[in-house]
Order: structure tokens, then sequence, then C-alpha cells
């Protein structure tokens, strides 16, 4: 029996619970066919190739709608000084309260700068761990202003020891960056904050201008003109971790109460209409509820971020899907593969241990996705459109990079030589085997 598909009071709602295995379009995300952007990214990268700052403000009045006809690409000591002046004292406060929490969850990934370990005696072996030398941090900010995607993308740069980190963000329509955005980088530790966002922020980090500084790396979610620009760019600055439009999936039972459910399917719907966000159930009693409450739920909502979270609930990438039972509903996560999933079951504890690919998984009730974008600690910056089955969130690591180390005493020498000898000589490798046989230190291996 195939899935039969209606839409409950505007929520589209999949009944699979005969349908084996799933259709695979609830896979599909915006950003797996860029086609569509590849080519207008394309002349976008070769204008800011060859013209540089003026590329950048020419871009900014035709993209960002900023009004001023000339302004400063970098942002200004002043700047920062009238940002701090203007802040909510209790924005502020959350800012540095969220800032604590992921400076102290990244600093306990941080590795020590070498570690060793004796693998055979007198033959030492290890890892080196050195910061990368400079990277730049996307802060979108076509749907909204986000100072904690700031805090989430330099902290742990700057708990790595990066020397050389900036900021790139798309300025308002006056021109400015917004403030929150600006205190949050301080608090952050950075001081470099250049306003110019999209496909030509990417470009200007890859290439350098005679503002913008030359990056190795870049890191930050963006919209599909970003993970665009990103993907031709691969080969001349590293992209970072996949991080496309938000997608969620709450994995439910029937202990799960349904307007608490319908409150966090709201939560990655509301980004934007190009985000992805599922119930996911073989309770059919919780599925039809949870369906029921967001009408109600869209109705007492700011009317944007009502419409970006009915454009996905209610269309191809969203929505309740009832399930045949459990087994069925964590398949389905392990094949989706979602940037954020929360377990909302009884025992999630022990669910656990069957989600093979997730972003981030948060565990019972409480522990809504709110909690894990702004204050928890972890990183935000998770992958997305299934790449979340090889790739892992946004970590110190990223802004690390690992050397192996060596050190064979003359001691621990002939014994491994000896061993080496063989496989040199099977591999074929002449000059292998020579390096060891006729060093001084070797008194025939006898092999």
């Amino acid at each position: 029996m195939g899935a039969a598909t209606t839409h409950m009071q505007t929520v589209t709602f999949r009944d699979l619970r005969h349908t084996a295995p799933l259709p695979p379009e609830l896979l599909l995300r915006t950003e797996a066919d860029l086609s569509g952007y590849l080519a207008a990214v394309q002349a976008i990268i070769e204008e800011v190739r060859r013209n540089g700052d003026a590329a950048l403000i020419r871009y900014a009045h035709e993209f960002d709608h900023v009004v001023p006809a000339t302004f400063d690409i970098k942002v200004t000591e002043s700047e920062f000084a009238a940002a701090e002046a203007a802040i909510d004292t209790q924005v502020r406060n959350a800012i540095s309260y969220a800032a604590d929490n992921i400076r102290r969850f990244h600093a306990a990934q941080k590795p020590p700068p070498i570690s060793w370990m004796e693998v055979q005696p007198g033959a030492f072996a290890g890892d080196r761990f050195m910061p990368i030398d400079s990277v730049a941090c996307y802060v979108p900010r076509g749907k909204g202003a986000f100072p904690s995607v700031v805090m989430m993308t330099a902290i742990p740069a700057v708990v790595a020891q990066v020397p050389n980190i900036c900021i790139i963000t798309p300025p308002g329509p006056d021109g400015r960056v917004d403030a929150a955005t600006l205190v949050a980088a301080r608090i952050a530790g950075v001081e470099r904050v250049y306003r110019c966002g999209g496909a030509q922020a990417v470009a200007a980090v890859a290439f350098g201008t005679h503002t913008v500084p030359r990056c190795e790396k870049i890191i930050g979610p963006g919209s599909p003109w970003v993970i665009a620009a990103k993907r031709l760019l691969r080969d001349v600055i590293d992209p970072g971790v996949p991080a496309g439009p938000s997608e969620c999936i709450i994995l439910a039972d029937d202990s799960c109460h349904p307007h608490t459910a319908a409150l966090d399917l709201i939560i990655e719907s509301e980004h934007g209409p190009d985000s992805s966000a599922y119930l996911v159930t073989s309770c059919e009693t919780v599925a039809r509820a949870v369906a029921g409450h967001l009408p109600r739920l869209w109705a007492d909502m700011e009317p944007q971020r009502a419409e970006f979270s009915r454009a996905v609930l209610c269309g191809p990438r969203g929505g309740v899907l009832l399930v045949r039972d459990l087994d069925a509903a964590i398949d389905f996560v392990n094949d989706y593969a979602p940037e954020h999933l929360e377990l909302m079951t009884r025992g999630p504890m022990g669910l656990l241990v069957r989600i093979r690919h997730a972003g981030e998984v948060l565990l019972g009730a409480h522990t809504p996705v709110t909690l894990g974008n702004f204050v928890l600690g972890p990183n935000a910056v998770l992958p997305t459109n299934r790449s979340a089955r090889t790739a892992s969130p946004l970590s110190v690591h990223d802004f690390m990079k690992r050397s192996s180390v060596g050190y064979v005493t003359p001691e621990g020498f002939p014994e491994l030589a000896r061993h080496a000898l063989v496989l040199a000589r099977y591999e074929g490798f002449d000059g292998h085997a020579r390096a060891l046989s006729e060093r001084g230190q070797v008194h025939p291996l006898n092999v």
C-alpha cells in the first residue's frame, strides 16, 4: 500500500505505516541541487577576483540593498564602541553567559601540543597539534542577526589560538553591522569584522582584496549562494564543515507531550523556507495532536517567522511522518542523518546507542534545540544535507592541524629496521631498503 499524504490543518501529514521503504524524496534538502546557483555564483567570484573591494561595495548595494553610496568594508573602532553603548544589558549578559559555556566546552576539546607513546623499546611516535594560520568566520544575516553564530564559530578558533581570525557578515540596508554581532565578536576575542556577505564574501577571503585578508579556511552556515561559492572555491580555500540551511527531526513515542513537540518542531523551521523539519513517530495520537497544535502556534508568532515555519511544515521537506514502529523511525533518522535530532521518548539515553548519523542528539523533553543553538556549549555549526554520515560538528579540531612525529634511538633502530627492510624489498623499493641496510648503525640485519 502506497503512502497516504494529506494536509491536516495545512500541515503536511504522511501516513507511511504501510510504506516500505520510505519514499527517497523525503531525504532531499534544498542544498542537494545547486545547479540553479553555480553559473551566477561563478560570475560573482570572477568579479571579486578581478575588482576586489569595488566588487564587494557593488554587490552590497545590489544584494544587501545598502543605501549609503560609500562605506568602509572593515568595521571601525567607533562602531564597536557604538555597539557596546547600544546593546541591551540583558542581551549582553546572555551573550556573555553563552560565551562562557561555549568556551568551557571547547577548551576541554583542545589536545595537548604534543603527545608521545613508546611503540617499541627505543621507538617513539606521537602527534603534534598546531593551529591553522588563518580563518574567516561567516555569520549570515539575510533572515535575521545571529550573534550566536559569532560565538559558535569564533570562540573555538580563539581557543585553538589561530593567529589570524576575522568575521565576515552582510551589512544591513543602513550599511551597519548588527550591534549584538559586534559585541559578540569582541567577547569572543575577535577584533576584525568585515561587512560583506554571500558568495562575494567567500570569494573575498579566498583571494583576498585590498581590505579583506586572504584566509586559509572559511567556516559557518550560509545560504545556497554561500554553499555554491564554497563548492566552486574548494581548491582555493578550505570550505570547512558543510553547514547549509537548517534541518531537524523530532523522534517521538507515545510518551511525548504533543504541545512540546509542536513547539520544538517550529524551532528550526522558522529559520527560513529552505529549512527542513520532521516529526517522526509510530504513535498516531501524538502525530495528529502535534499537527493540530501547529496552526494555533503559528497564529501567535511573529508573522515572517510563522510564514517561514509554515512553508517548511506544509511543504515537501517537512511535516509529520507516521511510521510503522520505532524501528522504522530510527531507520529513517539514520538514513536522513539530520543536523539536529531530538529524542522525545521514554528512556532516550538507552535509545542513543541506536542513532548512528546525526549532527547533534538532544535527549528528553527539557533539551530543545534552542538550548543547543545558543547556550548549552556544544557547537551549533553542524553538518547538513546528510553529511553527518561522515562529518562532525564544528570543534577546536577544525582550527588545528596535526603532524605525526617520530623518534627512534640507536638502540631501537635495529629491530624496526629488520622488519621494515623485509617490507621494502617485498614492495620493490630498492632505495627504501638501502636506506636501512647501508646505514652505519646496521650490522647486518640478517634478513
